[in-house]
Order: structure tokens, then sequence, then C-alpha cells
């Protein structure tokens, strides 16, 4: 993209709608997404950082006046510096506070929509970081609407409860920028970081009174649910006359103390924002993006809450679907291709299809969302039989060509006449050995075919030839017949000879399938591990903190919060091994139903040869 769109904005009635040009640009990204927005008061100077993020000097619009510049949320996707495959997704949001709008609620959902899609959220602000400045932030709000969440979940597993260390694994990491920032970073007479300047500013009021827990609320909020925090003071840019057109002054205009903290700023974002990641460890692409954004914007219009797991749900119906069609594309695409040199030996054609096979079905693991999609695997082996048999006829088309060709001039001579003769049966048994010796090379399967098709013409011949007595004849008759059985046979074994072929693939097959259920499982259930760890150390940082603080009744609260979360954990770790291994077993059972299906086809054609008569003599069509 060379400058941003409008992503989410208003409507006339007031709803917020998703603009369906900035869904086409997300549709056509692939690629893993680290998603970064910055909300704030409105005419804080956010969109000059997101422009610096662009790598760009102008992008997003910067306001020169009082008036609220951005509005909605507007997007700009580039490639990410730092992290070759990624693209940044850069979301500047509407100016909290707009005196325009005057609409608290809204301000909540362009905060919420930030919270919920970003992977990293810059919260940008002017002065220092004061209780009036954290007052105005949407957080009580926010801590509402998390507490519904809470209890949509508990809806759904009424048996478990579920803290806040579930939402600390879905929230993005949290940077506060402080913008035109004039005080000494000292605390208590000493120098202090810029983090710890934050986590001065978040600390808490020891009491039980209205007016502290009113203080404590929104710092409790930050310190629980964005448990990863960064902050980054910046000071005045340049000259205050200046500062409205930061975007066209020359670098040496602005302040190399606030071009330094800039680029640290950027850099810190480049290196530590992390892709965007949904439940289970699926990472979130452009595409994925797209559709979070839709469900979470249709879902607030219709005034019903955001939920992850919802969005989780409806991503997995789309997402499986078009896994679906994407992995059943690579296959017939590579297939389709070979199809152009039909006919092939089978072994050729077997090949591959198991090459082909796999790539589709890694192309639809990597993109399904919870499911193994035995929708996928029948679809393939369905298309490869239809190969099968465009190969068969495409191997029988072109021995019938091959065959009209060699016995072109016997067939002139038959019209001709040339063997109702006497002696016309030895000739043409002679002209038909030819035609066999020229063409022994091919399949057997279109030349019984052949001989079916002549078989009229030999006893048309044969009765014909004055030379032969009647029980010439009569022999000559039941060594045809023992030459077509022979043929018959030999096309039967030929089948069955395809078919263990094929059996030997479909084993191959299944344990390559096997292992990359198994490797998907490994994988959900080690993000999981991950994403409750960083929960568990969240909980025991904070912990301690108030430990340390005197917030001892807090601090026994959070033990047993970190001990429902150890709970918690255990349980899904429990469910999802059932669960891992109830796929295994049902990809198995599968397999083993497949197997034994292509077993019984192998015992009725063996049937079906065992049970023919072996011919003793041959006929005049082979020697």
């Amino acid at each position: 993209m060379d400058k941003p769109v409008c992503l989410i904005d208003t409507a006339s009635d007031g709803k917020l709608c998703v603009q369906q040009s900035a869904l086409q640009v997300l549709e056509q990204i692939q690629q893993p997404v680290v998603v970064v927005a910055v909300v704030g008061l409105y005419r804080t100077g956010k969109s000059y950082l997101m422009n610096r993020l662009a790598g760009k000097q102008t992008g997003f619009a910067l306001g020169s006046t009082i008036e609220s510049k951005t509005k909605g949320i507007w997007m700009w996707c580039v490639p990410h510096p730092t992290k070759p495959g990624t693209t940044l997704v850069l979301l500047d949001t509407e100016g909290l506070g707009d005196v325009d709008k005057g609409d608290s609620v809204h301000d909540t959902r362009i905060f919420s929509l930030a919270v919920l899609l970003s992977s990293t959220l810059v919260l940008n602000s002017r002065g220092t970081i004061d209780n009036r400045a954290i007052e105005e932030l949407p957080l009580t709000h926010t801590e509402q609407i998390l507490t519904e969440l809470t209890e949509y979940i508990k809806i759904k597993s009424p048996d478990e409860v579920v803290d806040d260390g579930e939402f600390v694994k879905f929230f993005p990491s949290f940077i506060w920028a402080v913008r035109d920032f004039t005080l000494q970073l000292n605390i208590e007479g000493k120098d202090a970081t810029e983090d710890e300047y934050l986590e001065f500013a978040l600390k808490l009021k020891l009491g039980n009174s209205i007016q502290v827990n009113n203080y404590n609320l929104p710092r409790e909020c930050i310190r629980k649910y964005f448990p990863s925090r960064k902050c980054f003071t910046f000071p005045f840019p340049t000259n205050p006359d200046n500062v409205s057109y930061l975007e066209t002054l020359d670098p040496a205009e602005i302040s190399k103390r606030f071009l330094e903290v800039t680029n640290r700023f950027c850099q810190f974002i480049f290196d530590q924002s992390q892709v965007k990641n949904l439940k289970d460890g699926h990472t979130v692409t452009g595409r994925v993006l797209g559709h979070l954004v839709k469900t979470y914007v249709d879902t607030i219009a219709s005034g019903a809450v955001p939920c992850l797991e919802n969005a989780v749900i409806a991503m997995a119906l789309i997402e499986n679907e078009a896994a679906f069609q994407e992995g059943l594309e690579v296959y017939q695409s590579g297939m389709e291709k070979l199809k152009n040199s039909f006919p092939l030996e089978l072994n050729e054609i077997t090949s591959e299809h198991q090459c082909f096979s796999l790539m589709a079905t890694q192309t639809f693991m990597k993109r399904s969302f919870r499911d193994m999609k035995v929708q996928c695997r029948e679809a393939i082996n369905q298309q490869f039989d239809r190969y099968l048999q465009d190969n068969e006829k495409a191997s029988e088309a072109k021995c019938e060509s091959l065959l009209s060709v060699l016995s072109e001039p016997m067939t002139e001579r038959i019209n001709q006449g040339f063997y109702a003769t006497a002696g016309g049966y030895d000739l043409f048994c002679q002209d038909l050995e030819d035609i066999v010796n020229q063409y022994n090379t091919l399949a057997s399967y279109s030349f019984c075919k052949f001989l079916q098709q002549k078989a009229a013409v030999t006893t048309a011949i044969l009765q014909a030839d004055d030379k032969l007595t009647e029980n010439e004849r009569r022999i000559c008759e039941e060594r045809e017949r023992a030459v077509l059985l022979e043929q018959e046979i030999k096309a039967q074994e030929e089948r069955q000879r395809q078919l263990k072929e094929k059996m030997v693939i479909e084993e191959q097959n299944n344990e390559e399938r096997v292992r990359q259920v198994i490797q998907k499982m490994e994988e959900e259930m080690s993000f999981q591990q991950q994403e409750t760890q960083r929960a568990m150390d969240s909980k025991l940082r904070e912990q301690a903190a108030l430990m340390e603080k005197g917030f001892q009744e807090k601090a026994n609260k959070m033990s047993s919060e970190i001990e429902q979360l150890r709970r918690n954990n255990k349980e899904v770790e429990d469910r999802k091994s059932r669960e891992f291994a109830q796929m295994i077993a049902d990809q198995e059972r599968r397999n083993a139903q497949n197997l034994e299906v292509l077993r019984q086809q192998h015992r009725q054609q063996m049937e079906a040869i065992n049970s023919r008569p072996r011919p003793s003599s041959r006929g005049c069509s082979i020697q």
C-alpha cells in the first residue's frame, strides 16, 4: 500500500461499518501480520508515530487545527522492515474525547476494537502519566466489557472457573507513549527508567474507600490485562509554533532527542512486536484479520459484546472451507499438468499423486483451524480415482489408435475378400500374429478388446476356409476362445498389480497424514503451554509487586487465581490430549477402512482370476 485507507468508518446511523475496499486489501495478504494499533486523546500526534513506523514522513493525516483529523480506524499495510515474509499492519484510530462527538460509547468501541485486533497496542498521551491521564481513558468501560466476556466463558463452561489469565493470553502487548514530556525521570530522589516511571504511575493505593477503589480500578485493569508493558517519553519535538507542521519540517528543525526517542520507539516495535495469534496458536494472516474485523464490527453494531471464542469459531468455518478449496486446487493444478502427459505407467501416476496429495494436505493443515478435515482427503482420493480412469481411457485410446494403424492393411484385405479363399484362415492368422509382434510392448487391455472386436471376422474367415475340415474348424474355435480367455486373465492380473501398487501408496500416504496430524497437534499443545506460562509469569510478577507494596489481601487473592490457572491449564491439557488421541484413533480407523476396501477389491480380483480355467493351448492369434 502506498498510502493508508479507511478500514472502519461510522455510518449515517452512528454505527460502525467496515469498508469493503480495505477488506479486499487484507484478503490479498496471505503472510502473517504484526498488527500495531495506536489509541489516545485526539490531537496528541498519534498519526506522526504511525507514519514513522511505516517508514514515511507523510501518510496518516496530521491535523493542524483543534479538529480531530482521523475518523474511525485507518489502516496501512507495509512490508515488515525486520521480519521477512511478514506484513506490518498499522491501525491509526480516531482520537478519543473529540468535542464534536461527545460520545464516550463510541470511544469505548474504538478502543475495544484496537485491543481486539492488535498484537501491540500503543497508548499515546501528552504531558505526564497522572491520575487525569489515566481516568480519561475508557478503561472502566473496558473492565465492564471484559467482565461480560468472562461471564460468557462461564456460561459455556459452567463447572470451570475462568479468570483474567485467560484474557492475558489473547491481549496485545502495551506501550505507553508520553508526548511533550518535560519532567525529570526521578522517583524518590533516584534516577528512574521510563519503564519504572510507568510502573510508579500504575502503583495502587492502600485502602478500601470509594475514592481509593476508583483510583485503583483503571490501574488494576492495565496491570491485569496488559502484563507486557513498555514506556517511551518524548520531549517536545520542535518550537511550539512548528508542532502543527511536524510532517513537513526538515530533520534539522526537529529536536535530536525527540528523533532519538522516536527511532528507539520504532526499533522496539520492529524487534519486539509479535505476529498476531488466535487461540490455539493459529497465526493471523491479512485475510484472517479481515474476517476478524468484520466479525467484531458486525457484533458491536448489533449491540452484542465482542467475543474472542465466537470470532475463532466463525473464522474456523470460513477458513476451513477456504483451506479445503485451496488444498484441492493445489492437488488439481499438479494433476492437470500431469494429465497432459497421459497415458502413464501406474507407478508414475501414483508417485505424482502421492507428491501432490501431500502438498495439498500441507496446504490445508497450514490454513485450517482445529480441523483435520476428512473431506479434504476423501475429495483427493475421489479425484485420484477419476485421474486413474482418465489415464486408463487415454491408454486405451492410444492403444486403439496404434492397433487401428497396425491393422489397417489387414482390414483392407478383409474388405477386399483376400482371406475368403482356401487357406485364407492361415494367412489371416499370420497377419494377426505380425500385428501382435508389433504391439507386444503395450498393455493387454485394449488388445483383448481388439481380439473381441475381430472375433466375428475370425469366425467368418474360419467358416469360409474350405481347406479346413469340420474337426479342424472346431479345434481352431476352441483355441480362439482360449486366446481370448488368456488375454482377459492378463488384463485382470494387470489390474491386480495396479491395485497392489495403490495399496502401497495408500499406506505411505496414511503414515504421512498421521505424522502431519501429530505435528500440528504438538504445535498447538506447545503454544498452549507457552501462553499459559506467560499468563502465569505475569500473575507471579504482579503478586510479588503487591506483596512488596503491602497489598497482602490482594496478593492472597492472586494466589487463589494462580492455583486456579494451574488447574485450568491441567484440565485443558488433559482435554486436548484426549481430543488429540481421539483424532489420531479416528484417522487410523479411517485409514484401516480405506485399506480394507482395497484389500476386498484385491480378494475379489484374485477369486475371479483363480476361478477361470487356464488355457492349455493357443490359437492362431498369438504364438
